[in-house]
């Protein structure tokens, strides 16, 4: 019996296949949803899953060990699952339409239906439930990769060879965070009010902690106070006193010649309370580090931690004494300046454009206080170092000078030495005013 040009049969196959597309549309939603929670799920919270004993996290695990083949098998599934919904759709819209409208008429209603149910909602409840229903997709997962294990195994080669004759590399084998973005998530969290302003300058001191070297966190040899070998204990607990550190080096003729480090603890103690009635200073010496100047902070940190040191030796090439770097020096890289008695902070806050730093503060510190880019070259490190660069000669408190839309002036001057400088933000107007003053042979930026 025909209804219409359509037989009974054809009916029954219409029904059994709108059938089956509903059943597809609901595994196109799995791969789908799938991919997401998989590829969403941090290995911190994975770790974090087993060590609870969550069911279905040891497999997630062993999924996740090969993301690439897991990326071919989700792929394979997804697209045999499409295709067939497709082609099952054409054939049943083509008893009421001619070829060309079928495949009109299915390719758009089967696009919307996976777009909607099978990635667009599917999607959307794996974020919002990443961990579970990774653990809950897992063992299916597990089980497609078998059924399929031919099919996948074949693609998984392929898409291996083409990578290699491209000179590519999928991006599922690297890792999901760079340092960068690391960083960005950092700023963002300071946005959203997620993490307060001191924790993230504390968070990106970190990241910047292992390009750190020596030089740029030492204390200078001129503010370097030391002690000769040959003067007493009393002159060495003096000294300390006066200079109101713990520990300072001792020297043999000069400060080019460190033999070690003196403690005032010990000082004090063996002085009053030692057995030796004649104690000399030697005997309480006790070895320090020499390091280059370009020797990375991390692991200087990581050996003197190791060597139980708290004061190493900076030296140049020649061998010649450039300063000392302290544990404490190298912890306020990540924590900030560690004040003590009276000293003042390294950075004053005048208003949003401007600020006053002490001369040896790193220039790195002086363009994040005020958002500018003052350029940071292998010549010098500090503030008082960018000026002298740049005048070429010794200044006087008083001089200013502009380089790229910031008007810097030096405050204070003691001897040769740079001690403070005011950093000020052009506005715009003065900014182009003085570009345009350059390009037409204005003055030099030294004034």
């Amino acid at each position: 019996m025909d209804v219409l040009g359509i037989s009974l049969s054809q009916t029954a196959f219409a029904g059994i296949g709108a059938l089956m597309i509903l059943v597809l549309i609901g595994f196109s939603g799995f791969f789908s949803s799938s991919e997401i929670a998989m590829f969403s799920l941090p290995a911190h919270r994975l770790d974090a899953m087993i060590e609870k004993g969550q069911r279905g996290a040891q497999t997630v695990k062993a999924l996740k060990e090969d993301p690439h083949r897991l990326l071919v098998t989700i792929l394979v599934g997804n697209n045999l699952v499409n295709i067939t919904m497709s082609s099952i759709s054409t054939t049943i819209v083509g008893f009421y339409f001619d070829a060309g409208t079928a495949v009109l008429v299915s390719s758009f209603g089967i696009t919307s239906l996976v777009l909607l149910f099978g990635e667009s909602a599917p999607k959307s409840y794996a974020v919002e439930n990443t961990e579970s229903w990774a653990r809950r997709v897992a063992p299916p997962l597990r089980v497609v990769e078998k059924v399929l294990w031919p099919l996948i195994t074949l693609f998984y080669y392929l898409t291996q060879m083409v990578n290699r004759i491209t000179g590519g590399r999928s991006s599922i084998e690297t890792s999901y965070v760079t340092r960068e973005e690391i960083e960005d998530m950092i700023e963002t969290g300071e946005r959203e009010g997620v993490i307060e302003a001191d924790e993230r300058e504390m968070l990106q001191r970190i990241f910047r902690f292992n390009n750190t070297i020596a030089k740029e966190v030492m204390t200078p040899r001129l503010d370097v106070t030391a002690i000769d070998a040959e003067s007493t204990v009393e002159q060495a607990i003096e000294t300390c006193v006066q200079s109101g550190h713990a520990r300072i080096p001792v020297y043999e003729g000069s400060l080019d010649n460190v033999i070690g480090i003196v403690n005032i603890r010990d000082l004090v103690r063996d002085l009053n309370y030692g057995e030796s009635a004649d104690l000399e200073l030697d005997d309480l010496i006790q070895p320090t580090l020499h390091v280059p100047e370009s020797k990375n902070v991390d692991d200087l940190l990581r050996e003197m931690r190791a060597d139980r040191l708290r004061i190493a030796i900076v030296i140049d090439e020649f061998g010649t004494t450039e300063g000392i770097v302290s544990v404490e020096d190298m912890i306020e890289e990540i924590v900030g300046e560690i004040l003590e008695g009276g000293e003042n902070e390294p950075i004053e806050i005048v208003d949003d454009d401007t600020l006053v730093a002490q001369g040896e503060v790193n220039i790195h510190a002086v363009n994040e206080a005020l958002d500018i880019d003052l350029p940071e070259g292998e010549e010098f490190e500090t503030i008082a170092g960018f000026i002298f660069n740049r005048a070429g000669r010794l200044v006087e408190a008083g001089e200013s000078l502009t380089y790229d839309g910031v008007e810097i002036t030096v405050e204070s001057v003691e001897d040769t030495r740079i001690t403070a400088a005011r950093v000020h933000r052009l506005p715009e107007t003065e900014t182009n005013a003085e570009a345009t003053a350059e390009t037409d042979g204005g003055p030099d930026e030294t004034d």
